[in-house]
């Protein structure tokens, strides 16, 4: 067995999906199903099979082993993905060979050259160079354990002090150029560091390897306040929620996430005790951003500074999380102060019970609305349900509409029916996702021959070469899988069903999944036994179906006078019968 598919046996698909995505067990069978994290859906689409070591989403079609989704949900490489897989299972990899591709040497370089950039802040930080970014940690009330905690640093003011250790490691140009850590002189005469005289927050994928990094100006005269590092080939911004390397776990155990505007924001909050607090990085909230917090938790409490960007920014960003079905709740602080500020001021026991009494975002809507429009007059409260409408238009079940309704109603001080013509006219409804079903039936023999072939070497011995030779497999539904299957088998005695899935057309590809994937069979009847006794099934259909079309010919041959015909035919049906009794 050669070193991936040593990997491969080492490790349960089923717990490294349920790292990124909420699964819960379909019956008590091997299936696992849970909200795709490759698209917006509201209702699960998205299965696990653990014997199968598979995945496969019945929406967008999203399949694969469990090197292939870490590689799509971690945006790596292949040899990125084992690496990492082999990593966090504490299985040791082979002999280290540089990366087959260029593009996957210049990651693992742009990777490599991060880590260094975080090891440099982090020493700036705490040397004397370091004392004005101290300070600030000092003025906001961030302990040095926090501040190590978060990897927090400092890029001294030279702009020479990275490019110099990066050049002396040995990356070249095109490495440094591609890192988004340096800039190239107008000149062409070298490089300087993008980020000079700027305390230093890494941003993290979401499985912890440093991507990029937010510095914040320390100087007054220095423009931006916030620099964010550029795309790269780790880094794409709008696919990065800051922090939630670090808080996914309490997402999912307390069932929802906080969102929050600033990385100070989220520091702070942490410090307090607040740990599913995450952020956006730097940029406005995207469909990727939002589909990676529902990953683990529906639910997102959305708590932006107090100011009117921040609410017109809370605004936004909720619009995008009902586009992916989120469940939101609004929080707002008084005092003008932000979340950083008001646990520090007030206590986190305060902001917890704050936390637990945030409204829903029909009521916090409502309430913005009330206070933007006269609602005393016919013309505001068209105005207030006009502001809801976005918002409302998202809203497909009609219960669900009939209950905010009357929320929105109260607090609008307007008739429940206003509201609710409103809803009415607005709404639309969404097709959930769901496992579509082929469009011609697959008879039940079919569906336990094929997944019985596929769990057992044994079985695959004794039932491809009889189910061959029969001329029912001819009209089989699965008979191009079946046909794969076979010169699989013939080739390596071992293997999985992400071999076959490999070497199948779309559309059978998606046949043999549905069939893969059923609920309606158990694991337990994909035995030999049963294999046996559904190919002498078949065989005895057959020789039904041969009795009733000799039945049917005698009938014709009688009618037609042919005699002769008569006594033949009843001599093959005779030794058919023969046949059925032995």
């Amino acid at each position: 067995m050669d070193f991936i598919e040593h990997l491969k046996s080492s490790v349960d698909i089923v717990k490294v999906v349920g790292e990124y995505v909420r699964l819960k067990r379909a019956g008590g069978g091997p299936r696992w199903v849970g909200l795709c994290p490759f698209h917006t859906e509201k209702t699960p689409s998205f299965s696990v099979h653990q014997t199968h070591q598979f995945y496969k989403c019945f929406g967008c079609n999203a399949g694969g082993d469990v090197i292939r989704f870490l590689m799509e949900i971690e945006r790596l490489s292949f040899m990125e993905a084992v690496k990492l897989l082999a990593e966090r299972h504490g299985i040791p990899m082979p002999e280290r060979r540089e990366p087959a591709d260029a593009e996957s040497r210049l990651r693992a370089a742009v990777l490599e050259m991060h880590e260094i950039a975080g090891r440099l802040f982090r020493e700036a930080l705490a040397a004397p160079e370091g004392a004005a970014a101290r300070e600030y940690l000092a003025r906001r009330r961030v302990s040095p354990t926090i501040a190590a905690e978060f990897g927090l640093g400092y890029a001294d003011r030279s702009g020479q002090e990275l490019v110099r250790r990066l050049q002396r490691e040995g990356f070249n140009e095109q490495q440094l150029e591609a890192s988004g850590l340096v800039l190239r002189r107008q000149d062409g005469s070298g490089f300087y560091d993008r980020f000079r005289n700027r305390l230093m927050f890494p941003i993290h994928s979401e499985s912890g390897k440093i991507i990029a990094f937010a510095g914040r100006a320390l100087s007054a005269e220095d423009e931006p306040k916030y620099l964010n590092s550029p795309e790269t080939p780790v880094y794409t911004k709008s696919r990065v929620v800051y922090n939630l390397h670090r808080a996914k776990d309490e997402i999912r155990k307390c069932g929802y996430s906080v969102l929050v505007e600033g990385y100070m924001d989220v520091i702070g909050l942490h410090a307090a005790g607040i740990r599913p607090v995450v952020a956006s990085c730097g940029t406005a909230l995207t469909n990727w951003q939002v589909r990676s917090l529902k990953r683990h938790a529906s639910e997102v409490i959305v708590n932006f500074d107090p100011d009117e960007a921040g609410g017109n920014a809370a605004e936004r960003s909720i619009q995008l999380l009902l586009e992916e079905s989120a469940q939101v709740r609004v929080l707002e602080l008084e005092g003008g102060l932000d979340p950083d500020e008001y646990v520090k001021h007030s206590g986190v026991d305060v902001y917890r019970r704050k936390l637990e009494q945030a409204p829903g975002y029909f009521v916090w809507l409502a309430d913005r609305a009330q206070r933007r429009f006269d609602v005393r007059t016919a013309q505001g409260q068209v105005a207030a349900l006009q502001l809801l409408l976005p918002a409302i238009q998202r809203v497909s079940d009609r219960l669900e509409r009939a209950a905010i309704a009357s929320e929105v109603a109260g607090r609008l001080g307007v008739a429940p029916g206003l509201v609710l013509d409103h809803f009415r006219r607005a709404a639309t409804e969404r097709k959930a996702g769901a496992m579509r079903p082929p469009a011609q039936p697959v008879r039940p023999v079919e569906k336990i021959l094929l997944n019985a072939a596929l769990l057992s070497p044994e079985v695959r011995d004794e039932v491809l070469p009889r189910l061959e030779s029969m001329p029912e497999f001819d009209q089989f539904l699965t008979r191009r899988i079946f046909e794969k299957l076979a010169l699989l088998h013939n080739t390596q005695r071992e293997f999985t069903f992400a071999d076959l899935d490999a070497r199948l057309e779309e559309a059978d590809r998606a046949l043999a999944a549905s069939l893969v994937f059923a609920d309606e069979l158990d694991e337990e009847v994909y035995t030999l036994e049963q294999a046996r006794a559904c190919l002498a099934a078949m065989e005895r259909e057959r020789r039904e179906a041969e009795r009733r079309a000799l039945r049917q010919r005698v009938k014709e041959a009688e009618q037609a006078g042919d005699y002769e015909a008569v006594l033949r035919l009843t001599r093959e049906l005779a030794r058919l019968s023969r046949q059925r009794a032995g």
